[in-house]
């Protein structure tokens, strides 16, 4: 059986129903939704075959993305409300109020596909520009969240006036009305939008940045930015999301800055005991030359000392009365060498080693330069050997480093004590 011969007999099976309208146009109406199925699952599958055809050429790679996103899929479903728009005038057994509603609601179908599919056209314009190099420094996520939240109210709108036959502008001067509540409802909508306005046109905030947020626990890499949110992935693998309006109300460190900078600060400081410090002697001296990194100062400060002291004239042979090398002065010497020859500091950025204020802990005396590195596990890496060798190096100077004295410390000198009396 072909199929002319069977559309003849559904013609005179639809007209031997004559006597019977609400039946015919019933089977008249059933037929053409079958009809307008099939003819959607037919251009569904010859759009999406075309489609994965051409997308194979590089030149049309993008169509991947549309695919992806569903947008020819919902362009597809729009065929069967289209068809049953334009073929409702071949059942002449409907009534014109029929007509009119079952045509309002295939066009309300028409609009709601047609916004999904402009609703996924958005999704796959922004997979494609997040392949881009602007999309390392600039999100556009927000602005397309916000494009599509006014798409689907706008399309609500127009489908709505649609089914109950009415103009759109009337819904819309009703919104007016309702502006206030509005603004009430989408407060943090509105306002999470002029912060993320604000973020991206002043490059504050980029995906991969690396922020820190205390008063909310955030602590990590940014991995979203979205109208409302923006998402941390803390170094722990938690996630905190933070309205995007707190970004811009509230304060926030970004670590960007020393990220693009190539170094990364050592600022550490070791707390030497201050009973330790004494003059130098020229037997410690001598011995000090033989240290590669400090030959050229030891030399060049015993000749200015010397020259310094003899400026003086003859005065008493005292220590007050003179400049004498110390031991702190020449291990910060010796430290500060050390950073300038260290491999992995950087040469460029601010390096010195300086001595702050005595405490009750005794001498700090601060390491303070650059890593040539800004890795987190390398920086710590150097940062440690550095200290560790400095603690090593520290009585090759005499010195030591304070440490508040433990239980087994007080304990021995208890036992030192009771056994000497």
């Amino acid at each position: 059986m072909n199929i002319e011969s069977l559309w003849q007999q559904t013609v005179t099976f639809i007209t031997g129903l004559d006597d019977q309208p609400v039946l015919q146009a019933g089977v008249s109406l059933f037929l053409l939704l079958i009809a307008a199925f099939t003819l959607g699952r037919l251009a569904r599958f010859l759009t999406l075959h075309a489609v994965k055809l051409l997308s194979r050429r590089p030149s049309l790679h993008w169509l991947t993305d549309f695919l992806h996103n569903k947008v020819f899929h919902r362009l597809a479903q729009m065929t069967p409300s289209l068809v049953v728009q334009f073929s409702l005038g071949l059942i002449p057994v409907l009534s014109d109020n029929s007509k009119h509603v079952i045509g309002n609601i295939a066009l309300g179908f028409t609009i709601l596909f047609m916004v999904l599919a402009l609703g996924a056209l958005l999704n796959a314009l922004l997979d494609i520009y997040a392949r881009t190099e602007h999309a390392r420094t600039r999100s556009i996520k927000g602005y397309v969240q916000l494009a599509k939240m006014i798409l689907y109210i706008f399309g609500a709108i127009i489908i709505v006036a649609t089914l109950i036959d009415r103009s759109p502008l009337l819904l819309l001067s009703g919104l007016g009305a309702m502006s206030a509540v509005i603004l009430l409802v989408y407060k943090d909508t509105l306002l999470s939008f002029v912060a993320s306005v604000q973020l991206t046109s002043n490059d504050m905030l980029r995906v991969g940045d690396w922020i820190e947020m205390p008063q909310v626990g955030a602590d990590g890499d940014v991995v979203d930015i979205t109208l409302h949110t923006v998402k941390i992935q803390n170094f722990d693998k938690t996630i905190v999301s933070i309205p995007t309006w707190r970004l811009m109300s509230e304060s926030f460190k970004n670590w960007r800055g020393m990220q693009q900078s190539g170094g990364r600060r050592i600022k550490r400081a070791l707390n030497i005991d201050a009973s330790g410090v004494r003059f130098l002697d020229e037997q410690e001296q001598l011995r000090l030359t033989q240290v590669h990194l400090l030959s050229g100062y030891v030399s060049s400060k015993q000749a200015e000392l010397k020259a310094w002291n003899a400026a003086q004239g003859e005065v008493a042979e005292l220590s007050a009365n003179q400049r004498r090398m110390t031991n702190l002065g020449t291990f910060r010497a010796y430290a500060l060498a050390y950073l300038n020859a260290h491999p992995d500091i950087q040469p460029n950025m601010t390096c010195m080693v300086r001595q702050m204020e005595a405490t009750a802990e005794g001498v700090p005396l601060e390491i303070y330069c650059f890593t040539r590195t800004t890795a987190w596990a390398e920086y710590e890496r150097i940062q440690g050997d550095i200290f560790d060798y400095l603690l090593a190096v520290l009585p090759e100077f005499g010195l030591s480093v304070y440490q508040k004295p433990s239980g087994a410390d007080l304990r021995g000198g208890l036992v030192a004590v009771t056994a000497h009396s």
